[in-house]
């Protein structure tokens, strides 16, 4: 492509505004188009980098190494709000550490006579936490400062943007009516935050494939904890009795949230489908790349599959 074709990105989760600064920091315009910036669902992530049952293993591995690479850079700066934090991952079965846990700084097995009752096996770890609120809003600053142009509207067929030759598609959910992907599925996620009563570590807990998820995630004055992951659920209203079940297990593993006073509750949902689809191909004499299907590992392998994005419009035009 032409160092001043402008491209246009849909979506503004934390992949599209993350694609966005690659892409306008590297001298592309850039505009992005979304019908809520920043996006939902990015906005109620947890977010702690781990990359959790998502798809292919080798491209992931790749992408989430990158990103956690730019995450530790930017955790020397408040402002974006990634830390990195210590705490402990466990189980209620005796089960090993994946391997991206192994590597990580601080990596050592905790026995169960170091763990709440419950539970059989586990390993602390250091790893970015991210508060996405102001993540998300560091995210779009960095690339308005870039200048890039934000366009909040609906988008309901990539057609309708027929003045765009570029197209770079990180719409999540909306892919499946953008692209009629039907491979693509909704996992409801839901969090409740809470006043910090004191904690700095992380806790969070192996569930698997459990729609019960448990983890607890301080962020200064605030804790996000959780969650949920329904599978094929779009509904996106808080659910009350998932939130005093979500407040239960956790209080369950840190007594100290019992007196935390509920701030608020975050829905969304997860864009998910066997495979990331990180991809070009030509439609209606657009190129459009496809950046979407990211499951709950979206803050994960943001940086990473924006800079396969970028690879792939140089290839495209090439």
């Amino acid at each position: 492509m032409q160092p001043d074709e402008r491209v246009t990105i849909i979506g503004a989760g934390v992949a599209g505004l993350t694609t966005a600064v690659i892409l306008a920091e590297a001298g592309q315009p850039v505009r992005v188009v979304a019908d809520e910036i920043p996006g939902r669902t990015s906005l109620a992530a947890g977010a702690m980098w781990g990359p959790y049952l998502v798809e292919p293993k080798s491209l992931v591995d790749t992408w989430s190494q990158r990103s956690l690479e730019l995450f530790r850079e930017l955790a020397s700066d408040a402002a974006t709000g990634v830390g990195v934090s210590s705490g402990i991952e466990a189980s209620r079965h005796h089960d090993e550490a994946p391997d991206w846990a192994r590597s990580l700084p601080g990596f050592e097995p905790v026995g169960a006579d170091r763990l709440p009752d419950g539970f059989r096996s586990g390993y602390r770890f250091s790893v970015p936490l991210i508060d996405m609120p102001r993540y998300l809003s560091y995210l779009l600053g960095r690339a308005q400062a870039a200048g890039v142009v934000v366009d909040e509207r609906h988008v309901s067929t990539l057609a309708s943007l027929n003045d765009a030759e570029v197209i770079v598609n990180c719409s999540g959910m909306g892919a499946s009516t953008l692209t009629g992907d039907t491979a693509l599925y909704p996992i409801r996620g839901q969090h409740v935050v809470v006043a910090n009563p004191g904690l700095t570590g992380f806790f969070s807990e192996d569930t698997g494939t459990s729609s019960d998820l448990l983890c607890i995630y301080p962020q200064g004055e605030v804790v996000v904890l959780g969650g949920t992951a329904i599978d094929g659920s779009s509904d996106t209203a808080p659910d009350p009795v998932a939130a005093d079940r979500i407040l239960e297990r956790c209080i369950a593993v840190e007594p100290r949230l019992a007196s935390a006073a509920v701030i608020a509750h975050r829905i969304g949902l997860r864009p998910t489908r066997p495979q990331v689809r990180v991809e070009a191909e030509q439609m209606n004499g657009a190129v459009v790349i496809h950046n979407y299907g990211h499951g709950g590992a979206g803050v994960t392998l943001s940086w990473g599959c924006a800079e396969q994005v970028q690879q792939l419009l140089g290839t495209a035009s090439g």
